[in-house]
């Protein structure tokens, strides 16, 4: 081989291992770089990857209020989770508290997300309740007048319901009687 092949030969190589390292990280959804993990820099919530609303699908119109940068309603893809919907109100905002709801909770439509601030308790005065729509139940056992069983009993309603629309309707689950729907009423966002 000629010196002038093993140049080219030399170069050849030199690109291809630079597609290797540089493309993954150019390229969203190629594996390797930030954008492969699940995650846009500077952004709170991690992106929605796979999601596209086919037409026919059910989509759900959904109300996302608290610590996001845009507060709002929304609509969103049949089978979307609380994520996407925090992800379509422009990101968690800087004092969100992301880890008090729960991100992979599915969506219902007429549903609203309440993304808390750090610190704030369940229903205090101006803190942001907890969302009966995606709350888990150690979330629900928190609540002043709901203990784990309770918690339990509501979180399988709803899911066997396949959501929830208004905190009116926990009066259907056994143990739910006016005075306690009252008291809930005020700690729960729908």
């Amino acid at each position: 081989m000629s010196l002038d092949g093993r140049k080219w030969l030399v170069l050849f190589g030199a690109v291809a291992v630079a597609a290797v390292f540089v493309a993954p990280r150019l390229i969203p959804g190629a594996s390797g770089g930030e954008a492969s993990k699940g995650r846009v820099p500077g952004e709170g919530v991690p992106p929605v990857t796979g999601f596209v609303e086919r037409a026919g699908a059910e989509a759900a119109v959904v109300h996302v209020a608290g610590a996001v940068r845009h507060p709002g309603v929304y609509r969103v893809g049949a089978g979307a989770r609380v994520r996407d919907a925090v992800r379509r109100a422009g990101g968690a905002g800087r004092a969100a508290d992301l880890d008090a709801i729960n991100l992979a909770a599915k969506l219902a439509d007429g549903q609203q997300v309440v993304v808390p601030t750090r610190g704030a308790s369940p229903g205090s005065a101006g803190a942001a309740q907890v969302s009966l729509g995606s709350a888990t139940a150690a979330e629900l056992d928190t609540l002043e007048g709901v203990g784990p069983v309770m918690a339990e009993k509501i979180v399988e309603w709803r899911t066997a319901k396949g959501g929830i629309g208004s905190v009116d309707e926990l009066d259907q689950i056994t143990g739910i009687g006016p005075k306690k729907l009252e008291s809930l009423r005020e700690q729960l966002a729908p």
